[in-house]
């Protein structure tokens, strides 16, 4: 335990939050401890994983933050069922590697379907708590791998939470920013591990719809469009990198050594597209042609580069960082949207540091959807300095995407960010208000408080209980 200390999260760095102290619980019954002192002394709790979140909802001032990256526990892999179950805190890379290992010299090796991508070391309760998605061409957000899980409420009791069995807080926290409970472990749905192969191109925007079809139907199964970000050139935001993974027939082996992005390449391409955006498309698609036709597992090539603190390289006067949003538009309506997309971010004059385009299906099941249909999602890296005149204008121009995204009945996610108006959460998220009442009804005295939870409570006028 550790008291008094100031956290904040990995990738954008906005989020400084002094917490009382933080708890590192190993058990389910160190979180149940720790939830029944909280309120006797006056606090409340707050939960965190990887700290990549950016929206507030893994700290609160003045908060006990359960840590949760020591309740990492992975149990056998129920290979008649395809499930495993996990602690919470397990992150990507060790639940990968565990499963191979549990797995080693058995027929069918399972392992997991999806993952957030970007960076690795983020929680399995964390992707929950968002309900992330990857780049699955036909998948839906992280609540169609969960079978089950545990969660402890705010009155200190576990409760075993699936689609048949408090099927209420199932729905309410997958997605629900930890306003609900701690969720402790996860019964996760697996796949059987499987051999792809990358297919490369590039294209432009008007070509994307019928070419992702087309690999679909010829059984890809994950896929991303990395866009040009070159605001002074016409392929703005038109010409991408359009990448694909279809499983390969027979059993080639996956070299040892290929064509990778390595740390060196990750840190070059992120430099250029800070300093240097007139060229990094042809650097980065040059890289990316070269590993078409690689072979790749399932599972390891959802993984990704990640270097902390990158951006301190980078930063002259003013520290910086990216700010993410990521929207979601009907398939139809995508070359419009990018179309404005475009004009709005060089009219406010914002440099996009990276930019990709992927897939969705429609979330049935959660109670804070938001992947209210099929949509495709566009998720924008936008450059920010960090002072007070130019975090308020990068503010203004994601509200302007909003608005954009919200004019072709189009959403966004909240994880990223609390720039939103009132108006445009109730545009994309109609029963948000009702999500904020479920969550006093569920926790009268709040316990489970974060910034995330204190702004969107008091923004509209929830009663303190």
């Amino acid at each position: 335990m550790k008291t008094s200390l100031i956290c904040n999260d990995i990738h954008s760095k906005l989020n400084a939050t002094r917490v009382a102290e933080i708890v590192f619980p190993r058990s389910e019954d160190d979180v149940i401890a720790a939830i029944r002192r909280a309120e006797p002394e006056g606090k409340s709790i707050s939960i965190c994983g990887g700290r990549h979140a950016m929206g507030g909802q893994q700290f609160g001032k003045g908060t006990i933050l359960l840590d949760m990256t020591e309740l990492d526990f992975i149990r056998p892999v129920d290979s008649e069922q395809g499930t495993v179950e996990v602690g919470a805190g397990i992150k990507w890379p060790a639940l990968i590697s565990t499963l191979q290992t549990q797995q080693e010299n058995e027929a069918t090796v399972w392992t997991i379907r999806q993952k957030q991508t970007g960076a690795d070391h983020l929680t399995l309760g964390g992707a929950l708590a968002a309900n992330i998605h990857g780049r699955g061409l036909h998948m839906k957000p992280i609540i169609g791998d969960v079978e089950s899980f545990r969660l402890v409420g705010a009155d200190g009791i576990p409760r075993h939470c699936s689609r048949s069995e408090n099927a209420d807080l199932f729905a309410l926290s997958i997605g629900g920013y930890g306003c609900f409970g701690v969720i402790t472990s996860v019964c996760l749905r697996l796949t059987p591990r499987r051999k792809l192969q990358r297919i490369v191109e590039v294209t432009t925007l008007d070509f994307l719809p019928d070419t992702i079809r087309e690999r679909i139907a010829n059984g890809c199964l994950y896929g991303d469009f990395q866009f040009s970000i070159d605001e002074n050139s016409t392929d703005f935001l038109w010409k991408g990198v359009l990448s694909s993974y279809r499983p390969v027939t027979g059993d080639p082996p996956v070299p040892e050594s290929q064509e990778s992005l390595g740390a060196a390449r990750w840190e070059k391409l992120v430099a250029m597209a800070h300093h240097d955006r007139t060229n990094i498309f042809g650097v980065y698609s040059t890289y990316y042609l070269s590993t078409h036709g690689n072979l790749y597992w399932s599972d390891t090539h959802q993984l990704s580069i990640y270097i902390d603190d990158y951006h301190a390289k980078l930063d002259s006067d003013c520290p910086g960082s990216e700010m993410i949003t990521e929207l979601y538009v009907p398939h139809a309506d995508l070359i419009p949207f990018m179309k404005g997309a475009a004009a709005l971010l060089r009219s406010h004059a914002i440099p996009v540091i990276y930019g990709t385009m992927r897939l969705i299906r429609r979330d049935n099941e959660s109670f804070l959807a938001w992947a209210n249909e099929d949509y495709a999602c566009v998720i924008f890296n936008l450059h920010t300095e960090h002072s007070e005149a130019e975090i308020a204008h990068a503010a203004d121009a994601f509200r302007a995407l909003i608005n954009l995204a919200i004019s072709y009945q189009g959403s966004y996610f909240l994880t990223y960010h609390r720039w939103a108006e009132r108006r445009q959460i109730e545009a994309a998220y109609p029963n948000f208000e009702e999500f904020l009442r479920e969550k006093i009804r569920h926790d009268p005295s709040q316990v489970f408080q974060s910034e995330w939870w204190r702004h969107y409570r008091d923004m509209f006028g929830i009663s303190r209980a």
